[in-house]
């Protein structure tokens, strides 16, 4: 056998060696026959309803990075956004909304203006009650950004007499278009609706992000205690006059800037002019729950953390 033979051959076995360990299997995940959203179920037996959720479970699984990052954030934020949900009467299924629209990134802003885990335009934020100026964006605080998101979820689900699925492609483009559209189109609930593409999804990404957060195992996704991100313990601090420099008042309460600025993404300059006396509540993070090695470690869903 001639070298030039012998060549092929080999060039042939390590490309078949190669190709074969390229490849991991590639699961579809199953798409039940109805999910439950904020209480309210939904057939997944029609064609539409059923293309769409295996779009989204498919998309959401497949995105590891961000699905992973999302599910460590909440570990932190979900304890922060859960019990707020619960005092404004709003169902815990909200927070996967929040997952959609965010990541769970408290600094998220979107290319149209949208800010916060909550994704607030300006407009509608002040219409709400949240401040917007050069020196404070509280669309970027999640527990007033969380008190509007409800108070725009109470209005929405009694506009569409409790269907949360309009309710929530409502969140997406707004409760003026989804109500002109169903008067227009002549059917009872935003599923049933032809809209936008990215509002057709929104509802089915959001039941798609809720089956995979509540059981990421079963999607392949494998996290240790110690991967997660843990809530921060804090003193929270009432400010009601001006602060001529937040990085001295920083320094002041033992951190720094940075440490501010990450536990308080609403603080968005140097300064706080305040003429108004208007109350802030500053969260300043505990020492100890500022390193890995001594804060408080939880885990606020078990089924997040790969059994050993």
């Amino acid at each position: 056998m001639n070298k030039i033979v012998k060549y092929s051959i080999l060039t042939a076995l390590i490309a078949g060696v190669t190709c074969a360990l390229a490849f991991s299997p590639v699961a579809n995940p199953t798409v039940p026959d109805t999910v439950e959203i904020c209480g309210q179920q939904v057939s997944i037996d029609e064609q539409f309803n059923y293309e769409r959720l295996d779009r989204e479970l498919t998309s959401i699984m497949y995105t590891h990075g961000n699905t992973l990052l999302c599910i460590k954030r909440a570990n932190r934020y979900f304890p922060q956004i859960a019990p707020i949900l619960r005092e404004c009467g709003m169902p815990d299924d909200l927070l996967y909304l929040a997952c959609i629209e965010s990541n769970l990134a408290t600094r998220a802003r979107s290319g149209a203006g949208a800010a916060g885990i909550w994704q607030f335009m300006p407009a509608t934020a002040k219409e709400y009650g949240l401040i917007v100026n050069d020196e404070v964006d509280e669309r970027l605080n999640i527990d007033l950004a969380t008190r509007a998101a409800c108070k725009y979820f109470k209005r929405a689900r009694s506009t569409y007499n409790g269907d949360w699925m309009s309710a929530m492609a409502s969140y997406n483009t707004g409760i003026g278009r989804i109500s002109k559209q169903l008067r227009e189109q002549g059917v009872e609930s935003a599923t049933d609706l032809y809209l936008s593409e990215e509002t057709m999804r929104y509802p089915f990404r959001v039941i798609a992000m809720k089956m995979i957060m509540e059981n990421p195992r079963k999607y392949g996704f494998q996290l240790s205690e110690d991967q997660l991100y843990f809530p921060r313990e804090v003193e929270v601090v009432e400010v009601d006059s001006t602060v001529t420099s937040w990085p001295k008042w920083a320094l002041d309460r033992g951190i720094n800037f940075q440490i501010l600025r990450d536990e308080n993404p609403w603080i968005i300059a140097s300064k706080l002019t305040n003429r108004s006396g208007h109350v802030y509540k500053v969260r300043v993070p505990l020492p100890e729950s500022l390193k890995r090695s001594t804060t408080r470690r939880s885990v606020y869903n078990s089924n997040w953390v790969t059994q050993q």
